[in-house]
């Protein structure tokens, strides 16, 4: 019989998340780990694995507590066309407050172009993202909020460009001016012929 686990796996996991957010997947090693989760090596692989599957849930994690929550609190209280506005300039915001960037970009950016098996993991979560965006969009267009003209599959892939280029832009210019600019040409492509952003009801 398995021993029982010493450690609380869930505020392990979040110490290990922000090891990952400061100081990169190829800047942290599996001692680094260790240490900062105060786990043994043969307690951390006999727990986690190897430092790609931890990383993994560690991106889970900091989805699940951030975009996820922001995107299923818009989705359930918020019109289409306002939930695609909201996430966005929620992101701008956060963008501009936090000089750590994005967990998610962050590792697209590093790790995904020579690790195939993080390159998976983020694919599918930036996936979601765009799948929010497209079902924002589908929404957005049956109930007249939104050019039914557009195609919503393309679209939700340049509002998810949009996010992550917001994203990178805040890590080398913060300029809140210049996000809002290219936020407001993006929603542009969002009305419907003969009404605009000043004039919508």
């Amino acid at each position: 019989m398995s021993r029982p686990r010493s450690f609380d796996e869930d505020a392990v996991i979040e110490v290990a998340m922000r090891h990952f957010w400061r100081h990169g997947y190829a800047g942290t090693s599996v001692r680094d780990l260790g240490q900062v989760m105060g786990l043994g090596q043969a307690s951390f692989y006999n727990a986690f694995g190897d430092k790609r599957s931890l990383f993994a849930r560690c991106l889970d994690r900091y989805l699940q507590f951030g975009m996820r929550e922001r995107i299923a609190k818009l989705e359930a209280t918020q019109p289409p066309r306002a939930a695609i506005e909201g996430l966005l300039r929620e992101i701008i915001a956060r963008s501009l407050r936090d000089r750590l960037g994005c967990l998610l970009v962050n590792s697209a950016l590093e790790v995904a172009p020579r690790d195939r098996g993080i390159a998976s993991v983020v694919a599918a979560r930036l996936a979601e993202l765009e799948g929010f965006f497209r079902r924002q969009m589908e929404a957005g267009q049956r109930d007249g909020s939104i050019d039914a003209g557009r195609d919503a599959a393309d679209v939700a892939r340049l509002l998810m460009t949009l996010l992550l280029g917001l994203r990178v832009l805040a890590r080398g210019r913060p300029d809140r001016a210049v996000m809002e600019g290219a936020l407001r040409q993006a929603l542009s492509l969002l009305d419907p012929p003969g009404t605009s952003g000043a004039t919508r009801a």
